[in-house]
């Protein structure tokens, strides 16, 4: 009946017997079961490993069963904590796919790779994406993870949004919930609202994409450093994991003129994010990366989550955060 708990169907039977006869030994559990010592004892250190044996104070050497009360919930609580722990492995998958298929172009020649054109360097990278910006017929999708923008770059990109909307080009971007304090990047965002474009924000994005009528996909072959290189992709099982990739993170993300939102927790989108962030493991400076913001923002951000539930580490703090309920499994 608890299996789907942990527990298997040997333990606990084990564990019933304890719970109803409380002062049998492994001789007397066997006899009840009908089973060899062997297997009691296996059952019993399976008790022990989930926690659902504890020291006897009354009886030196001797365990005891815990309550089912508390032992339900030491169940549940580990298996919630392995819901999150897939969660974020699923998470993590899903933010490493582009960048895992622009690393697997480059170990091959492009001539032997149909759907994959490999650009070196900044100026092929600008020449191909100024002759994608020509071609496109319909929709330009964009993930932008670098944060805010800087006043010349805006200057750089308004002549081409202009006139890409002006020809009735569905433009999509999704930008980092930091933009929402860059004062340039958001009156640069409203300038593309009034034209038609449509923006919004996420706590983190997987890499920086740009999908061109669904066709096209322009990758990074690093993450640390877009210039140094990319890969144009038209593989259309390529294409379609991408296109969903975006589709999904576009439906989660937030418009970037409505006000910010907090979860029951009373957590916003980009402290929710750091604390996934802090149960996987990364430092201040990769949060950093991932969220757009400083490492002394992301440092803060860190050390706030962390006294709200009361954590001195960042494992107790994942540890907490999953026993809050901070780190749901993923939604359907």
């Amino acid at each position: 009946m608890l299996t789907a708990l942990g527990l298997d169907t040997a333990a606990e039977a084990v564990y019933r017997v304890m719970l109803a006869h409380p002062d049998d030994g492994v001789t007397a559990i066997a006899h009840r079961l009908g089973q060899d010592e062997h297997h009691v004892r296996t059952a019993l250190d399976r008790l022990s490993e989930l926690a659902l044996l504890r020291p006897s104070a009354e009886r030196h050497g001797r365990l005891r069963a815990v309550s089912p009360d508390i032992g339900m919930e030491i169940l549940m609580a580990r298996q919630q904590a392995e819901l999150a722990a897939q969660q974020m492995r699923v998470e993590a998958s899903r933010a490493a796919a582009a960048e895992l298929i622009a690393e697997y172009a480059q170990l091959r020649p492009a001539a032997g790779n149909p759907g994959v054109e490999q650009l070196v360097g900044l100026d092929q990278i600008r020449d191909r994406l100024a002759a994608l910006t020509r071609e496109v017929r319909e929709e330009v999708m964009t993930f932008a993870p670098d944060g805010g923008q800087q006043p010349e770059n805006i200057e750089a990109a308004k002549p081409l949004d202009a006139a890409l909307l002006d020809r009735g080009i569905r433009m999509r971007t999704v930008y980092l919930d930091s933009v929402r304090n860059s004062p340039h990047t958001v009156e640069y965002v409203n300038w593309l609202a009034e034209r038609g474009g449509r923006v919004r924000t996420a706590p983190s994005l997987p890499t920086r994409m740009i999908l061109v009528d669904r066709a096209t996909a322009v990758i990074p072959v690093r993450g640390d450093d877009t210039a140094a290189g990319a890969v144009v992709l038209t593989g259309h099982g390529t294409l379609v994991a991408l296109c969903a990739l975006f589709e999904n993170v576009w439906a989660g993300a937030q418009p970037l003129g409505e006000q910010a939102s907090r979860d029951e927790h009373g957590l916003n989108a980009q402290e929710a994010a750091c604390v996934r962030l802090l149960a996987e493991g990364h430092t201040d400076d990769a949060i950093a990366k991932r969220l757009g913001v400083s490492p002394r923002t992301a440092r803060r951000v860190a050390t706030d989550l962390m006294e709200r539930l009361g954590a001195r580490s960042r494992f107790e703090a994942g540890v907490r955060a999953v026993q809050n309920g901070w780190l749901p499994t993923r939604r359907t």
